[in-house]
């Protein structure tokens, strides 16, 4: 999945757009509830290293967050891994061109949606 075709998902089924608050890092985009402006996910480009893989290439990721106990059992699946940026207890980071459908990555947006809902 593109960051593109992600973004315009959280526009039709969030009314969510990408807002980009770090000048040091302008790839960056948060997506929040467009009511209570919280975040449900975060979207970034990261060196592989420093998400544990054996690549300095950038690679685009975003973050939900996800029940604590269905964090283990996801974190087995190939593509999904521990929160670079947000709580590890709480967050997964999954790599967006990785092997998880786009029906996947929208369920796990989803899940994402609800658990930061107020």
């Amino acid at each position: 999945m593109k960051r593109e075709e992600l973004f315009e998902y959280a526009r039709e089924h969030y009314k969510s757009k990408p807002e980009y608050l770090w000048n040091k890092f302008p790839n960056y985009a948060v997506l929040r509830h467009h009511d209570g402006k919280k975040w449900f996910a975060i979207v970034m480009n990261v060196s592989g290293s420093k998400l544990g893989l054996k690549t300095d290439d950038e690679i685009d990721v975003i973050e939900v967050k996800i029940r604590p106990e269905h964090i283990g059992s996801l974190r087995q699946k190939e593509g999904i891994l521990p929160a670079y940026h947000m709580n590890k207890e709480h967050w997964i980071s999954i790599i967006l061109s990785g092997p998880l459908s786009p029906k996947e990555i929208h369920d796990l947006l989803a899940e994402s949606y609800e658990l930061t809902s107020d």
